[in-house]
């Protein structure tokens, strides 16, 4: 059993969800030494998170953005953690709501992605700085 294991840090995103699939890629070449296994990606915050989904047309990211804003508003009388502002409370809302870490199988040396799928950053933030992420890729 082979087992690579990097920690990055990811350029500032502006709030949004963004595909770091390449950013991911480009952080460990090593996958391609794994026939059969797996890729972890894990982010170590609680204002952003994770997620897999389409890689092609970017309204589907815009939607996203727009339907979670919708289901984790802003300024809620009842939100009591308001010292980082409006947005931090949301943020670990929709955090925990997309998760912290994503898996997928690596076979032959690469992601074993459907086609249309990528890797998001879902950065719930205003303003924030590069998020670190630990990647982790094991198998034989």
């Amino acid at each position: 059993m082979k087992y690579f294991q990097k920690e990055i840090r990811l350029r500032a995103h502006p709030r949004g969800f963004h595909l770091i699939t390449s950013e991911i890629l480009n952080a460990i070449p090593e996958i391609k030494e794994i026939s059969i296994g797996q890729l972890q990606v894990f982010i170590k915050h609680t204002s952003a998170s994770l997620t897999i989904n389409e890689n092609a047309d970017s309204t589907v990211r815009q939607d996203f953005e727009s339907h979670i804003n919708k289901m984790v508003p802003e300024n809620q009388p009842y939100y009591k953690h308001t010292l980082e502002g409006s947005d931090d409370m949301p943020a670990h809302i929709k955090a925990s709501l997309m998760g912290s870490s994503v898996q997928i199988p690596i076979t032959d040396g690469k992601l074993n992605l459907g086609i249309w799928q990528g890797v998001y950053l879902c950065e719930h933030r205003n303003i924030a700085s590069g998020r670190h992420l630990v990647i982790t890729a094991y198998g034989k």
